[in-house]
């Protein structure tokens, strides 16, 4: 650290140090944390300015030496980047609901001028397709085999992802309740391989009669 009674350095000295610190700081991360450390110091008061750091005074008094935080810094690796989530799975099972049962088309379509017979015929052919689509590429089981309106007890312990708690919800497990859905878990999917230059964002090609 330098005394705070060095002689000043000329103005044209200043200006061409200023323009070095400048390019190093920005690409030398390790003269940055000198200066920063160096910055840090200069705002202390004199009295604790002058002290030595408490890593010098372990070498001076012969302990061994305890890393700074930048050295411990050093050694934690840095947390990986959460990846972003595939869609390129999701997207293929839609692909193949709108193929079997037109249910982009069907969930696209304004259907508040039809009248309930023509919904409900449209809504026969989407699930029979859609069925067909789902039963074909996926196995679904229940995730509770009882049946719905059984009485369950949920012990202290169960996975809130699999039971969803609905009604007048209060204190803490067991729960007894009444089974109103078994909710559904996939056991296996399968579905088609892409082929080179697959766009997966394609649901449906638009069609051209000719």
């Amino acid at each position: 650290m330098a005394d705070l009674d060095d002689p000043p350095l000329p103005w044209s000295t200043r200006l061409w140090f200023a323009f070095a610190c400048f390019f190093r700081v920005l690409f030398d991360a390790q003269f940055a944390a000198r200066a920063w450390r160096a910055r840090a110091a200069a705002a202390l008061p004199p009295a604790e300015r002058g002290a030595p750091e408490p890593a010098e005074r372990d070498r001076e008094g012969g302990a061994p030496r305890l890393p700074g935080a930048a050295e411990v810094a050093k050694k934690e690796p840095a947390p990986a980047p959460q990846a972003a989530p595939a869609v390129t799975s999701a997207l293929q099972l839609l692909a193949l609901l709108q193929r079997e049962g037109r249910l982009v088309d069907f969930l696209e379509q304004d259907i508040a001028s039809f009248g309930d017979a023509d919904v409900g015929v449209a809504a026969r052919m989407v699930h029979e397709g859609c069925r067909k689509a789902l039963r074909g590429h996926a196995k679904l089981a229940p995730v509770r085999r009882e049946d719905e309106g059984a009485r369950v007890t949920l012990e202290a312990g169960y996975s809130p992802a699999e039971v969803k708690l609905i009604g007048n919800v209060s204190g803490s497990a067991p729960y007894r309740g009444v089974l109103r859905h078994r909710g559904w878990r996939a056991e296996e999917l399968s579905l088609p391989t892409p082929v080179a230059g697959h766009d997966a964002s394609v649901i449906a090609p638009a069609e051209v009669e000719l």
